[in-house]
């Protein structure tokens, strides 16, 4: 059994691949909190998707594809607040706007390359165990600053997402929060789409806070709860990863979507189970 544990962490692509998970598990699971109690799941796809085209600009130009990513996924949250409050949009059909028009671009981008460019491809699928020294230092650094940042203004963002009204009564820069929000989203993805890639960091992103809201109801222990089952989820799945030789991203969603589903059912505040054992007019137990 010592061996099933230890016998993988023999591997440096095996130890890098971890601690780059568990970081990207838990800036995902801080961030995914406010993303799901703010209802921002839409846009982190289509954020996701919009890093791509900076992806090939990096690629094209020889420069590190994490800044290229991070400028496009950045600038693209941004722009998608600016849309939806200035142009008189719901904030949905901003997002759709943009996520279609920036994936075609990167699409467009990617077409002119010739031959198989395997680095772009990781991005896209994600390959956490292939990742280097260099990438690991860079997701390190990028997510310490998310979460520096969401420490410090951890009161004014959560007042702002809950209550914008009051917050902007109480003379805080709502709005200014809301684009700092959104910048923050944008560097979390850029940081989560070499673990599991583009098409699945919204996952990530929703899944665990998801599963939390069905558990407790105060914010720091659905933040709490939201990183202990990334953290679990990220070990479990990048273990099946390696001895069944399947992707990694992938086992790590669906061992975190096995999860939701089990609290969608058995959670004793809001599962299916505790509704129907539930009078019609019991309320449910505050977590």
């Amino acid at each position: 059994m010592i061996d099933l544990v230890l016998g993988p962490l023999s591997y440096g692509f095996m130890q890098r691949g971890l601690l780059a998970a568990l970081i990207v598990g838990i800036v995902c699971a801080v961030m995914g909190a406010f993303v799901v109690l703010k209802g921002l799941a839409f846009i982190g796809d289509a954020v996701s998707h919009a890093a791509f085209p900076g992806l090939v600009v990096a690629y094209l130009l020889g420069i590190p594809l994490y800044i290229g990513g991070a400028v496009a996924a950045v600038l693209t949250a941004l722009a998608i607040g600016v849309v939806s409050r200035r142009g008189s949009l719901r904030f949905d059909t901003a997002v759709g706007v943009l996520f279609a028009g920036t994936f075609a671009f990167g699409i467009l981008l990617f077409s002119t390359i010739r031959g198989f460019v395997a680095d772009l491809f990781g991005y896209l699928l994600g390959n956490v165990l292939g990742i280097g020294l260099g990438d690991l230092i860079q997701v390190a650094v990028l997510g310490a600053v998310v979460l520096i940042v969401v420490l410090v203004l951890r009161k004014e963002l959560l007042y702002a997402t809950f209550d914008p009204a009051g917050a902007a009564a109480s003379g805080l820069p709502v709005t200014r929060l809301e684009y700092l929000l959104l910048a923050l989203l944008g560097v979390t993805i850029v940081v989560s789409i070499q673990a599991v890639g583009i098409i699945l960091v919204v996952a990530m992103l929703v899944t665990p806070a998801a599963t939390a809201q069905l558990l407790v109801i105060r914010f720091d222990r659905l933040v709490a709860v939201a990183v202990a089952i990334a953290v679990v989820s990220t070990v479990l799945g990048l273990y099946l990863s390696f001895y069944l030789n399947v992707a990694s991203g992938a086992s790590i969603v669906l061992i975190e979507t096995l999860a939701f589903g089990a609290a969608l059912v058995f959670s004793p505040r809001s599962g299916w189970l505790a509704s129907r054992r539930r009078s019609p007019g019991e309320a449910a137990p505050a977590g």
